[in-house]
């Protein structure tokens, strides 16, 4: 590869629903630039972006993909992400290494849930934002109406800046034609629109235009980059990528006129805590402390090599050159620097600032990391992730692979931000969680394919907390053991009372004298911790109790450490007894959008869940948003259910709110099942 610098490289994303031709295009990308022979196909299983055996046999992408290719000399990298909503993390995570969002929307499907979402997180970044819409050949005969439901959705700085020619097998530029035979729209009303938008970028250039002054081809193209880095325009792009068609004119837009590292969306480092925390923007610039951001991890399927691809905001990179992970103290060796071209790896001899590298072997990396020499800088500012709330209990089908799976589930939590493993204490359950069950389903089967890993899976324990409501005062226990020799024995007062929610568990030692010598009140302290993990009522830990040390007695020979933590366990469960106890369970704040015409199913089947709409929000293409707070027991099927109501067009994200009390009766069935289960 040539030598190049910052101010010749663009990066693009290409984020969009599932379906809309985001792989095709980026293989068309590849053909066109001469790099490959031929036009990759997911259909045919061809696709060098989609390279994965799991990816081949399902026919989409689950994980992120990159390349690259030298075009009017320019680096554009490239990164193709996955639609599914199920994978969103991946494209999330690659919008930090990336200045431009190419939205890829598919002329037949329109505007889908997941380009919607997609697209607001690319505009709150400020990212440079085009609008492709693929598939001009499948039929559609009202690309006007869809032009008009992006502005309508977008606004009405996306402007057309091509039109399909009649032909069907070119496009006409709009910038520089002012007419011509096109399949829908009027190309002199397009050029004016793109114009005007183009100029809205710069004040003077405004001030001229108004006052009659001609503009020249030179001016307008000097001010596109700045039109676009400030979002002021989103031209629109029309394109069939598995013909090829409007292709050379995406990368003309990208290479001329995308902004480059330079001066595009500019990275963000976080440092500092609390009031001490800033915010700084990091320019790009090869001198200085190495930082960049790891924005993907994946592994070969069949070496087992983890290869974690870098944006590099600051600095460069060699062989030799020694990074850390902020939050880790551990150098790692950078070895070979590569760029990815699929599931290859072409090696250069530097990383420089502004470009995309990956580094092979660096165990110790996950997604997300910031990556740094010299001080710590603190960690790159990220777009928010959803939060993983679909969960499953696995456990092993052969014995002895417990170990084997958590290591593999540890690899794929490294590469996924949105895929979590946890062990439940109270159940000893492994429970993973992430974005929906398809989303699950992938990470088993993928783990058995390449492991030979399989495993049985259950819904979760839901994460019922135990509480008070009353108040208990003076409760006794005595320990005492006498059975030859050495004799155990403590005897402790106790009160106990409702402690502010949030507050959690606090101990006070209210003891005045020496009826309980001072070594063996924190003994005491430790075993009514013990009771609160292991639960009284359900066996659910309990939560923002304040247990007071009030009185007890010491025998000089046989008081011990462990006869007072028995006697501060036993005296908490008793006092708990007494205190008007209650099991809480956790709400979940829940956002379900779905199709107009489906808004009373769905609200009906949440108060059938014991759930509260809360409000709707009416968004453009004909979509509601319900906002509800709903019990987390009541939604463990839910992912179901919703996409067989709306067949498939709905979508819900939700987050934990708080803890409120169960109703009585589903209390003592809780209890019931939890006391069976301990029973056998």
């Amino acid at each position: 590869m040539a030598n190049y610098t910052a101010e010749d490289i663009r990066n693009i994303v290409l984020l969009g629903h599932s379906g809309a031709g985001k792989t095709t295009l980026a293989e068309a990308i590849l053909h066109k630039a001469g790099v490959t022979n031929r036009l990759g196909s997911v259909d045919d299983k061809s696709s060098i972006m989609d390279c994965d055996d799991e990816e081949k046999e399902r026919g989409h992408s689950i994980d992120s993909a990159i390349g690259y290719i030298d075009y009017q000399s320019k680096v554009i990298n490239f990164i193709d992400t996955p639609g599914y909503p199920d994978f969103q993390g991946a494209a999330i995570s690659s919008l930090a290494a990336a200045e431009t969002a190419v939205i890829v929307i598919s002329a037949s499907a329109g505007i889908q849930m997941n380009t919607r979402k997609l697209f607001q997180i690319a505009r709150d970044r400020g990212m440079a934002m085009v609008i492709v819409i693929n598939k001009i050949d499948s039929g559609s005969d009202d690309l006007g109406a869809l032009v008009e439901g992006i502005q309508e959705s977008f606004g009405s700085q996306c402007r057309c800046a091509n039109l399909p020619a009649t032909d069907g097998k070119s496009v006409i530029n709009c910038l520089t034609a002012e007419s011509g035979d096109v399949s829908f729209g009027d190309v002199a009303d397009a050029h004016t629109n793109l114009i005007e938008t183009i100029i809205e970028a710069d004040e003077e250039l405004m001030e001229s235009y108004l006052g009659g002054e001609e503009i020249s081809a030179d001016k307008i193209s000097s001010v596109l980059t700045k039109a676009l880095a400030s979002q002021t325009l989103v031209p629109i792009i029309f394109s069939s990528a598995r013909n090829e068609v409007g292709i050379t004119e995406l990368l003309d837009l990208v290479a001329g006129s995308c902004p480059s590292p330079i001066n595009g969306v500019p990275l963000k480092v976080i440092s500092g805590e609390g009031e001490d925390q800033q915010i700084t923007e990091v320019a790009v610039d090869n001198s200085g402390d190495p930082l960049g951001m790891v924005f993907r991890v994946s592994y070969d399927p069949r070496s087992n090599i983890k290869y974690s691809s870098i944006r590099l905001q600051r600095g460069t990179l060699k062989s030799d050159s020694t990074i850390q992970a902020t939050g880790s103290k551990k150098g790692m060796r950078c070895g070979n620097i590569a760029k990815m071209q699929g599931d290859k790896l072409e090696q250069i001899d530097l990383g420089q600032a502004g470009d995309i590298i990956t580094l092979a072997k660096l165990e110790d990396l996950s997604v997300c990391d910031t990556i740094y020499a010299g001080k710590d800088p603190g960690k790159v500012e990220l777009p928010s992730m959803p939060v993983p709330m679909y969960s499953l209990a696995i456990e092993p089908k052969s014995r002895g692979d417990e170990t084997k799976i958590s290591g593999v589930l540890t690899e794929i939590a490294d590469a996924d931000p949105t895929f979590k493993i946890e062990r439940d204490r109270q159940t000893n359950e492994m429970i993973v969680s992430a974005l929906g069950e398809l989303h699950i389903r992938m990470i088993l089967s993928r783990m058995k394919n390449r492991r030979g890993l399989e495993v049985n899976t259950k819904p979760p324990e839901i994460p019922y907390r135990e509480t008070i409501t009353g108040v208990a005062k003076g409760v006794e226990y005595t320990h005492k053991k006498q059975s030859g020799g050495a004799g155990q024995y403590g005897r402790v007062f106790i009160d106990i009372e409702p402690n502010e929610r949030g507050a959690g568990y606090e101990f006070i030692d209210k003891i005045f004298g020496g009826s309980i010598d001072q070594s063996f009140r924190p003994s005491v302290d430790k075993g009514c911790q013990a009771a609160i993990a292991d639960g009284v009522i359900a066996g659910f830990p309990v939560v923002d109790v304040k247990v007071s040390l009030v009185d007890g007695k010491t025998h000089p020979v046989d008081s011990k450490d462990i006869a007072f933590q028995i006697a501060g366990r036993e005296a908490f469960k008793l006092a708990f007894q007494k205190a008007n106890p209650i099991l809480l369970e956790p709400i979940v704040h829940l956002e379900v959008t779905v199709p107009s015409e489906n808004v009373g199913d769905i609200t009906g089947d949440l108060a059938g869940r014991r759930g509260r709409v809360q409000g709707q929000d009416v968004i453009p293409g004909n979509l509601i948003t319900i906002m509800a707070q709903v019990p987390l027991a009541e939604l463990q099927q839910y992912n179901s259910q919703l996409k067989s109501v709306t067949g498939g067009q709905g979508s819900y994200a939700m987050e934990l709110s708080h803890y409120e009390p169960v109703p009585p009766n589903v209390t003592q069935q809780i209890a019931a099942r939890r006391k069976a289960k301990k029973e056998e």
